[in-house]
């Protein structure tokens, strides 16, 4: 039997404890991320693990949930140690779940803790983890982990106030426009402010979009990235999006999502002829429990993922974009991981599209094996771009080391049973860690 969270864990062969030694070291260059970029220009510090953890961790409030801790202990107003005490009564029940991963290696990796969470060691690890808070801030953790480039989530309307570069690493905005784009009157009014125009017609709010566009490309904004339930339907049509936009609040859901599409289509024209990258992720079915929506507001883990994608609504979109000259570098997430096999063999039609990484529910250990076999066997493995966060908690900066962890233990099988090359496992390892995602986006 192994070590409880040695540094062995989750290598299970020779092979891939050598591969791992030639990754486990390289910088993170994360390119998609929800953390505030406001807290790193501030090098926010944390005073306790509760705060550090569960201040906005949508994962461990879901498994709270689903072992019946009351609402009060997750997102209601008790202590952090109160919170932390029933997180660490519920820990060991979460056997397989990234969660005992992740929050595993973050006390290893930040703290230098071994001992598994539990409520028998919840007094010495909140004790000593506290006392090591008491010393360390944002920049700490990014230097720690260093981490070379961050791409936070931002409304076109945002003011990109706190964007830079803080110690060694560069905090950069992505263009994130899903408000708009969904009509939101809230999101459309700061956007005509932001744009200094009045958004009275389609064509304005193009303008809109693209003096936005213009404001966050001069302060090195290089990705977009797009949420959605529902993938984009055929383009419309100027004419037919002109009377659609017309109709005001007076659209049907479908209406809206024609609309949608016709704006998705003229923003990629845009990112193309900017050279961004765009990110699309589907297959979400938001705020399923209604009730709770008042009470904990979105993205509190009360998301599923979609039955059923439909790839060839992707393909149609894709080709249109082809077809104008007009399809940029594109990363494709799907929250419903059944859809894998068929968005990598699309990426041997469209070549400058990749398969993205194993998102949200996917990100398990089988979920990113899964992920990575899938790649391998109807795509290219080697041109992979590797992992990012996808998190609001800077904690999180331990799942790279999880995903080196795994993708060292998947080539190393290959090399293990003879069926790869050691020398250009090496190599693969490098690209799809650290090399790979540069290139594509050009930093």
């Amino acid at each position: 039997m192994k070590e409880f969270f040695s540094d062995t864990v989750l290598l299970s062969t020779p092979v891939a404890e050598e591969l791992y030694g030639a990754v486990k070291d390289l910088p993170i260059v994360d390119y998609h991320c929800h953390l505030s970029e406001k807290e790193i220009a501030e090098n926010r510090p944390f005073t306790n693990l509760g705060e550090l953890w569960l201040g906005g961790d949508h994962y461990k409030w879901r498994a709270m949930r689903l072992c019946g801790v009351d609402e009060h202990y997750i997102t209601g107003d008790a202590t952090w140690r109160e919170k932390f005490d029933k997180f660490a009564e519920i820990f060991p029940k979460l056997c397989g779940n990234p969660l005992y991963y992740w929050a595993q290696l973050e006390l290893k990796l930040f703290f230098g803790i071994t001992l598994p969470l539990n409520p028998e060691n919840a007094d010495a690890i909140w004790e000593a983890t506290e006392k090591a808070l008491s010393k360390m801030t944002v920049g700490d953790i990014l230097k720690k982990c260093r981490v070379e480039y961050i791409a936070t989530t931002d409304d076109p309307a945002s003011p990109l106030t706190y964007h830079g570069t803080y110690g060694g690493t560069k905090v950069s905005p992505t263009f994130r426009p899903d408000s708009a784009l969904g009509l939101d009157p809230s999101a459309l009014a700061a956007l005509g402010e932001a744009a200094e125009m009045q958004i009275d017609s389609l064509s304005a709010l193009k303008q809109a979009l693209r003096k936005r566009l213009d404001y966050f490309n001069a302060h090195g904004c290089c990705i977009a990235d797009h949420g959605m339930d529902y993938l984009p339907a055929e383009d419309c049509g100027e004419e037919a999006a002109e009377a659609l936009f017309a109709k005001g609040t007076a659209l049907a859901a479908e209406e809206k999502h024609l609309l949608f599409s016709h704006l998705l289509v003229f923003l990629a024209a845009e990112y193309t002829r900017r050279g961004m990258v765009m990110q699309l992720h589907f297959a979400t079915y938001r705020c399923v429990n209604s009730s709770m929506l008042p009470v904990t507001g979105k993205d509190s883990g009360f998301d599923i993922m979609r039955g059923h994608v439909d790839t060839d609504r992707l393909v149609a979109f894709l080709d249109t974009l082809v077809s104008r000259g007009a399809l940029p570098r594109t990363v494709l997430y799907t929250l419903n991981p059944a859809c894998a096999p068929s968005l990598a063999t699309l990426t041997g039609a469209f070549p400058t599209v990749r398969v993205g990484a194993a998102w949200w529910f996917s990100d398990t250990v089988l979920g990113i094996k899964r992920q990575l076999e899938t790649v391998a066997e109807y795509a290219v493995l080697g041109t992979n771009l590797g992992m990012l966060t996808d998190s609001r908690s800077f904690a999180s900066y331990a799942r790279f080391d999880f995903f080196r962890r795994i993708l060292a233990d998947v080539v190393g099988g290959y090399v293990e049973r003879g069926e790869y090359d050691l020398a250009a496992a090496r190599e693969l390892m490098i690209d799809v860690c650290y090399r790979n995602v540069k290139e594509y986006l050009g930093l």
